[in-house]
């Protein structure tokens, strides 16, 4: 199981995550900014307060929300749909 180690936020909704193996990437979370824990992170002052918790190996907002490390680690949105 990998961790993250760090975390950059690089605008509203996308981060820079590198983890205990060296791997980086920069992900975008704003497809998962739903429901009543992610919900507040739409105001990017909110997103912006993100920080890595080393007990839990990942990333974590003060409301409580986090993401598995194990999830972050694969997670590529899907592609959007051509009209």
């Amino acid at each position: 199981m990998h961790t993250v180690v760090s975390v950059i936020v690089l605008e509203p909704y996308r981060l820079q995550l590198t983890f205990d193996d060296g791997f980086t990437k920069v992900v975008d979370l704003r497809p998962l900014l739903y429901g009543p824990v992610f919900e507040p992170l739409l105001d990017p002052q909110h997103f912006a307060e993100v920080n890595v918790d080393p007990v839990l190996g990942t990333i974590v907002w003060p409301n409580g929300a986090d993401l598995s490390p194990e999830f972050l680690y694969d997670y590529e949105p899907e592609p959007a749909l051509e009209s």
